[in-house]
């Protein structure tokens, strides 16, 4: 990476105000995968292939959230204004997509860990070099998101009805979803 990158351009955060962003960023989107969860394995329920396995990938992320959870008052960060939001939205996008079934329940979430895995590369790189604990525990969650995306994949989520402009709106909302986050 060149060190114009790592600096950030004009107007970004650095210091405290990018790990302030980075967390508070952070926490909301794994607040908001664990209710999508939620509402995944309230309409499919924990049996099954496809809800036990929704099921763990639940727990991975309640363990992140969790994480997030001690960061922000140990690094003086606030959470997003928006998490009563994510608590509907996400529970609802969960559901919603269940209800289409079990593929349109996986492609939910290669749609949205695509954008994660995207997402925490860039913090990551971000991320000062003395902030090296903070971009381990990034990059262990970083890989388990692309866990949760391939075993996503091997559901067939492809052949879920309406894949492309499935994914394509979850794309753009979870993109949404960090950059309001991120600044509210």
């Amino acid at each position: 990476m060149d060190d114009a990158r790592k600096m950030g351009l004009p107007g970004e955060p650095a210091g405290e105000r990018l790990i302030d962003r980075v967390l508070r960023v952070d926490h909301a989107g794994e607040y908001g995968a664990v209710r999508i969860y939620e509402g995944q394995l309230a309409v499919l329920g924990r049996n099954g292939t496809a809800g036990q396995t929704i099921a763990h990938m639940a727990e991975q992320e309640r363990r992140h959230l969790e994480a997030f959870e001690k960061m922000l008052p140990a690094r003086r960060a606030r959470p997003t204004l928006l998490q009563p939001v994510w608590h509907a939205a996400g529970f609802a996008l969960g559901a919603a997509t269940a209800m289409l079934g079990e593929k349109a329940a996986m492609a939910c979430t290669v749609a949205v860990e695509e954008v994660i895995d995207a997402h925490y590369r860039e913090q990551i790189a971000a991320l000062p070099d003395d902030e090296a604990e903070l971009k381990s525990t990034l990059e262990e969650f970083r890989r388990e998101e692309v866990e949760h995306r391939d075993t996503a994949i091997a559901h067939e989520p492809h052949a879920a009805p309406g894949y492309e402009l499935l994914t394509s709106a979850i794309k753009a909302g979870s993109r949404l979803a960090i950059w309001l986050s991120s600044r509210i």
